[in-house]
C-alpha cells in the first residue's frame, strides 16, 4: 500500500510539471510593472534605421525627365528574365561586397557599409549631378533593400530562410511566416541572432510580455537568425497537454501494476 501512495505521488510530480503552462504560450501579456490598456499611450515601438551590411542587396532605380539617359543605370535581370520574387531581386539587383562596395554602370564603385538607404539615394544622386548631369534633369534616386531576408530554426512550424518584399518587420511577422511557434517553443526566450560590423551578437526576447514591443529588436533586420528554444516538456516526452499527460501516466501506471501483479505471483 505505502509502494502504491509513494508512485501516485511521484506520478503526481510528473503530471504537475510535465504540463505547458497556459500563460507560457499566450503574446504580449500584462505582465508586473506593464499596463493594463490594449495599447497604452508611453509603449512606443523602437526601430533604428538600418545600416546597410556585407552580402546586402539593394534595388537602386534613377529616374529623369529624358528616361533613356538613365536607362543604363536600370538593370532589367537580364541574367535571368524568368526569375521572380528573391531570385529576381538577386540577379536585379546590387550585391554588397566584402569590402562594402556596389558597382553601379558609370558611377563604379560606391562605398555603401554603413549607411541607410536615404543616405545612399543622396550620394547617388550626388554623384550623377556632378559628374553626368546637371539639375535641368531632375534625376529622382531611389535605393531599396531588395528583400528582407531571415532564417529561422528550432521549434517554429517550418524552418527555413524566408524573404518578405517590406520595409518592416517585427518578430510576430516574421514568426506568423515560418508557420509559428510550436507548443513545445520556449517563446520566453527567443533568440535573435544579428549581424554588426564587428561580428554577431545575441539578443533574447520574450514574446509574452507586452513590454517587447519597446525592445529595440522589436524589428528584425536583413540577415537576423531567429532561433526559439525547446521547452522542457519536450525533453521529458511526457505530454504537451493534460490529456496527453494523463494518457503517459495511464501507459505508466498500467505498465507498473503489471510488472507488480507478476512480480507477486512469483
Amino acid at each position: 500500500m505505502k509502494r502504491f501512495k509513494l508512485l501516485i505521488i511521484i506520478l503526481s510530480c510528473v503530471f504537475a510539471s510535465s504540463c505547458i503552462p497556459h500563460k507560457d504560450t499566450v503574446y504580449l501579456q500584462n505582465k508586473e510593472n506593464s499596463f493594463n490598456d490594449s495599447i497604452p499611450n508611453n509603449l512606443t515601438e523602437v526601430q533604428k534605421p538600418y545600416r546597410i551590411q556585407i552580402n546586402d542587396i539593394l534595388n537602386i532605380r534613377v529616374k529623369a525627365i529624358d528616361q533613356e539617359t538613365v536607362s543604363i543605370l536600370n538593370p532589367s535581370g537580364e541574367g535571368d528574365l524568368n526569375a521572380s520574387g528573391a531570385e529576381r531581386a538577386y540577379f536585379d539587383g546590387f550585391t554588397v561586397d566584402l569590402h562594402g562596395n556596389i558597382r553601379v554602370p558609370t558611377l563604379g564603385f560606391i562605398n555603401v557599409l554603413g549607411y541607410t538607404t536615404t543616405q545612399i539615394e543622396k550620394m547617388i544622386e550626388a554623384r550623377l549631378l556632378e559628374e553626368q548631369f546637371k539639375e535641368t534633369a531632375n534625376i529622382f534616386v531611389t535605393v531599396k533593400l531588395a528583400g528582407l531576408r531571415y532564417t529561422a530554426s528550432g521549434e517554429v512550424g517550418s524552418p527555413g530562410t524566408k524573404t518578405l518584399f517590406q520595409e518592416r518587420v517585427n518578430i510576430f511577422e516574421a514568426v506568423a511566416n515560418v508557420g509559428e511557434i510550436t507548443e513545445v517553443g520556449n517563446r520566453k526566450e527567443v533568440q535573435i541572432i544579428r549581424q554588426y560590423p564587428q561580428g554577431q551578437q545575441i539578443h533574447t526576447l520574450d514574446l509574452t510580455d507586452k513590454r517587447v514591443m519597446q525592445s529595440p529588436y522589436y524589428y528584425i533586420q536583413p540577415n537576423d537568425i531567429i532561433y526559439v528554444k525547446p521547452l522542457k516538456q519536450k525533453s521529458w516526452g511526457t505530454g504537451k497537454t493534460a490529456v496527453e499527460s494523463i494518457r503517459t501516466i495511464a501507459t505508466v501506471v498500467s505498465l507498473f501494476t503489471t510488472t507488480l501483479l507478476l512480480f507477486t505471483r512469483l
